[in-house]
C-alpha cells in the first residue's frame, strides 16, 4: 500500500470505536466541513475504481461530487479489525439518486490508518444497487 508516513501509535478499541462514530455521524449528517477535518493534509485515498486521491482537498472534491448526488444519506458503520493505528470497518448505507430518484443502497468495506486522531489512509471498497432490485456484481 502507499502510505503516508505517521508517528501514529496504538490506538485503543473504546477510541477507535468513537472515531468510527464520529465518521459516521459527520458522513450521515452530510457535514462538510466535520468531514474535512477528520482527514490529514496529506492523506491518500483509494475509493472503489476511482483514481487514487492524494491530499486532503482532493479527496473533499470527490466527496463533494459525491454527496451533490446523494439525498437524504443515513449511514451505518462498525468497527471490525484494530491494530496499532490501523482499524477496519464495514458500513451500509440507504440514499436516493439526486440525479434518477431512485433508491439505493449501498455496503463497503474501509480500512483506516490513523494520526493524530485523524485519517491518514482511507482504503475503501464500494457497491451500491438500486433497492429491491437484482444484484449488480457481475458472476459469470
Amino acid at each position: 500500500m502507499d502510505m503516508p508516513t505517521s508517528p501514529g501509535s496504538a490506538l485503543t478499541w473504546v477510541a477507535a470505536q468513537r472515531l468510527v462514530q464520529e465518521v459516521e455521524d459527520a458522513f450521515d449528517a452530510a457535514d462538510l466541513a466535520r468531514i474535512e477535518r477528520g482527514f490529514t493534509e496529506d492523506a491518500v485515498a483509494s475509493f472503489a475504481d476511482f483514481p487514487k486521491m492524494r491530499g486532503r482537498e482532493a479527496i473533499m472534491r470527490f466527496l463533494r461530487a459525491r454527496f451533490a448526488r446523494t439525498k437524504g444519506y443515513r449511514l451505518k458503520k462498525t468497527l471490525r479489525v484494530l491494530m496499532g493505528d490501523l482499524l477496519a470497518n464495514t458500513w451500509e448505507a440507504t440514499w436516493e439518486d439526486a440525479r434518477t430518484g431512485k433508491p439505493m443502497q449501498g455496503r463497503g468495506t474501509e480500512i483506516w490508518r490513523v494520526a493524530d486522531g485523524r485519517i491518514a489512509l482511507w482504503d475503501a471498497t464500494f457497491n451500491a444497487w438500486e433497492q429491491g432490485g437484482a444484484p449488480s456484481t457481475p458472476v459469470i
